[in-house]
């Protein structure tokens, strides 16, 4: 018998969110590391890093989100971060003083919160699981974002879900 194999999770009209596609490309943002200018590893000289900054190229930050960092377990001086966003304001119109990891769910976060909603309204959502690269909050964001507009939302795969929310009739 050549029965043809139907599948059902394609026909139940279930839409799959995948949070891992709502990280930013590599190139879409930047990081501004104070670690590059310490002396020694440890010590920020006050007139080297404003002769560095000076003479820095900044065309890399041009319109890209920025994080102002230091990587580095070294203790700066308040103004060092607010001196380097003088230069960058210059190049893009976001600047935050925080790691890479944050600033990277800082626009995950922007991107779930910028969703159409009338893509989701009275759908069957399942948002996909076990996204290493996926920070916690985005999770949240996202059940926060469509449970409003949603019939219903699910965690993990299509054929093995965790039910979440179902809309009362």
């Amino acid at each position: 018998m050549d029965t043809p194999i139907i599948n059902r999770v394609a026909q139940s009209g279930i839409i799959t969110i995948d949070p891992v596609k709502f990280s930013p490309d590599q190139n879409s943002y930047a990081v501004f590391d104070i670690k590059e200018y310490l002396f020694q590893g440890m010590l920020l000289k006050e007139k080297d890093y404003r002769a560095a900054l000076k003479e820095k190229d900044w065309s890399n930050y041009v319109s890209k989100p920025t994080a102002i960092t230091c990587s580095n377990d070294a203790i700066i001086p308040q103004w060092a971060p607010m001196l380097a966003a003088s230069y960058l304001i210059a190049f893009t119109n976001e600047i935050k003083q925080c790691s890479k990891n944050e600033l990277i769910e800082h626009l995950m976060l922007q991107k779930i919160n910028n969703l159409n909603l009338a893509d989701y309204t009275d759908k069957r959502l399942v948002v996909k699981g076990c996204g290493d690269k996926v920070p916690q909050s985005t999770y949240v964001a996202i059940m926060q974002k469509l449970q409003p507009v949603a019939l219903s939302i699910m965690y993990g795969e299509p054929c093995s879900t965790v039910p979440l929310y179902k809309k009362k009739k």
